[in-house]
Parts: C-alpha cells; structure tokens; sequence
C-alpha cells in the first residue's frame, strides 16, 4: 500500500504541475471562469454513468454537516480556487507561480488553528520566514518597492484556498467514494463560479474556444481535475492533511523545469532566493512539531 499511495501522489505532482505550464500557454484562448466551468462539466459528464447509483443511495444519508464540508470543499477546491489560479497566470509566470505551491503546508498550518492546533514560537518563526521568501518572490527581489503583482497575489489566494481544501478533507465524516466526491465537489464548484462567468461576459472576456484553449480544458479536465483531484484525496486519506502537503514542494521544481522546457521561462535569482527562504520557514515549522 505504502508503494501505490506514493506511486500515486508522484503521478499527481506530475500532472498538476504540467497544469501551470498548460494554463499559462494559452491564457489569451480563453478565459479562466470559461476554462474552470468547462473543466468541471467534462469531469461530471464522464464520472455521472459510474457514479449515480451510489450517490442515490448516499446522499439521504448525508447531515447538514455532510452538505457543509462538501459545498466547501467546491468553494474551496472545486471553483474559484482553479480560476484564480488561471487568472493569476495571466500577469505572472509559470515559474513565479508555481513557486508558490510551497507556502500550501504554511497556510495548512495556520489553517489548523481553529481546529485547536497550537502554534510555538519556533513554528511561528518559521511561517515569518516564509513569508519573507514569498515577499522576494512577489517583488521580484525588490522589497523596497512594497508592490505586489495582481497575478502573484491570485496564485497565492489560490494557494490558501488548496490550504482550506486540504484541511477540510481531514474534516470529512460521509460514507462518499473518491469519484462520488469529486462529482459533488465539480458541482458545487460551478454552481460558485457563475458570479464570476457573469461578470466575464459582462467584460467581455474571451469566452470562446480556441483548438489550444480546448485542448487545454481537455488536459486540465482529465488530468489535473479527474486524475489529480481523485488521486489526492486517495493519498490524503492514507496519509493525512500535513504530511501530504508537504510533499507539494516537489512541484516547484518540477514545474520550473517544465516552463523552462516549454514557455522558455527561465527562473530568476530572486526566485532561488525566494525558494530557498520559503523551504527554510517550512522545515522550521515542520522540524518545530515533530519535536514537541
């Protein structure tokens, strides 16, 4: 089991981190309300036949609480948290963003406060000196400066938002399967991204499909929503909220190594330095609760 659980979380790295890449090359084919709406109807539309019969017989069994954990995992998984990530792609590189991908284990930390985590001096040392390193990164080395760009600031809302969807799985107590829980979860995230299609249409966003902007929903569709997502939940259940997210801090490279590949966007020295200072603050933490 141990061999298939990692087995399957290395696949899932791979194919979220290729999603950076694939939204960032074709942020003018379409629009990121469009994209994530689009993704979410092709994962229900192939899920739907393998899923009703258990979902007829689960949902009556299913409490306030159970509705209340599930419509927030949409909100937080499912919707605006996949938008904001395209959208941010807009205005930042792949590589800035995906770097980001590393501050999900800080704010799955101060996420878990509420829930009666305790926080020590250390491990608080250790989120500030995240910080620090997502502020390099935000700034592009110029701290002085104090400005932040729109795409980086999406990225990292995007970021917190997986935080929320991650802790939120260890809050589950539904009988649901991986897939009948992702139909739920694409549900309940389109139904929170109609606001956001209104106003795109009221913009007037791009919002037809260009071959490489449906080529794109395709790949996200299947692989960083189908395949991912399931594969996620597979992997938080087996190994827990924490220790999952801190995995996330293979993606980074990987998805560097990818835009440098195929977007010719090459990392910067800030971003090594925002890197390492973000991995700094992580360890910190992490080494702060394994001791206590």
């Amino acid at each position: 089991m141990r061999f298939t659980t990692w087995a399957i979380l290395l696949v899932t790295l791979l194919l979220w981190s290729g999603n950076w890449i694939v939204a960032r090359a074709v942020r003018n084919d379409i629009s990121p309300g469009l994209a994530t709406v689009l993704r979410e109807a092709i994962v229900i539309a192939l899920l739907a036949p393998f899923v009703l019969a258990g979902l007829r017989s689960k949902i009556p069994a299913l409490g306030r609480r159970d509705w209340t954990v599930v419509a927030l995992l949409g909100l937080a998984g499912g919707g605006p948290h996949l938008a904001l990530q395209w959208l941010g792609l807009h205005y930042t590189t792949a590589a800035s963003g995906v770097l980001y991908l590393s501050t999900t284990p800080i704010f799955i930390l101060l996420l878990q406060i509420p829930l009666g985590e305790r926080i020590s001096a250390r491990r608080w040392a250790g989120v500030a000196v995240s910080f620090a390193g997502v502020a390099i990164i935000a700034t592009q080395g110029s701290l002085h400066v104090l400005g932040f760009n729109i795409g980086d600031l999406c990225a990292l809302a995007s970021m917190m938002m997986w935080a929320c969807y991650t802790v939120l799985l260890g809050q589950r107590r539904d009988t649901l399967g991986v897939t009948e829980l992702l139909v739920l979860v694409c549900a309940f995230g389109a139904l929170f991204m109609l606001p956001w299609i209104a106003y795109e249409a009221v913009a007037g966003a791009r919002l037809a499909l260009s071959v490489p902007g449906a080529m794109a929903v395709l790949y996200s569709a299947i692989g960083s929503m189908l395949l991912a997502f399931a594969g996620w939940s597979y992997v938080v259940q087996r190994m827990g909220p924490s220790r999952a997210g801190v995995t996330m801090h293979l993606m980074p490279a990987i998805g560097v190594l990818l835009s440098t590949v195929f977007l010719d966007e090459y990392p910067r020295g800030f971003h090594f330095v925002g890197m390492a200072l973000i991995l700094a603050g992580v360890a910190t933490a992490s080494s702060a609760s394994r001791s206590r």
